[in-house]
């Protein structure tokens, strides 16, 4: 039997899963970053193993990691038969990612922040008729 090593998640991980799903990352995006943000390269089923997520789960992660452009893949070697296996690693900073979500979290600030004005210069409105 092949042995083989893959990374999981210490408490520092799980933090930044929560962290990340504070802010409103879904959990598998959450997990996938967490797992990837050590600057590993990773196999779809290592990431699986390494971040308690299901296979189904790592592909919607990764559709969303690849929209945003933050992944890269590239072919590796097939473990004996059977085709090649695709490796992946995070392209974008941890940095790049943060700023990202800071940018939608101000954003939601700021519509949030628009419609309150409104709402005061509407009801100010109906106050003084």
């Amino acid at each position: 039997m092949k042995e083989s090593f893959v990374m999981r998640f210490d408490e520092k991980d799980i933090e930044v899963v929560e962290t990340l799903k504070s802010l409103g990352v879904p959990r598998k995006v959450s997990n996938m970053i967490a797992y990837l943000a050590n600057g590993t390269e990773a196999t779809s089923r290592e990431i699986e193993r390494g971040s308690d997520l299901r296979q189904p789960e790592v592909s919607i992660a990764l559709r969303t990691l690849r929209k945003n452009n933050w992944i890269e893949e590239k072919m590796g070697r097939s473990d004996g038969t059977g085709r090649p296996m695709k490796i992946y690693r995070l392209k974008a900073s941890i940095e790049e990612i943060l700023r990202h979500y800071e940018q939608e979290k101000l954003n939601e600030a700021n519509r949030a922040m628009a419609s309150i004005q409104k709402l005061k210069s509407l009801l100010a409105e109906t106050g003084s008729s």
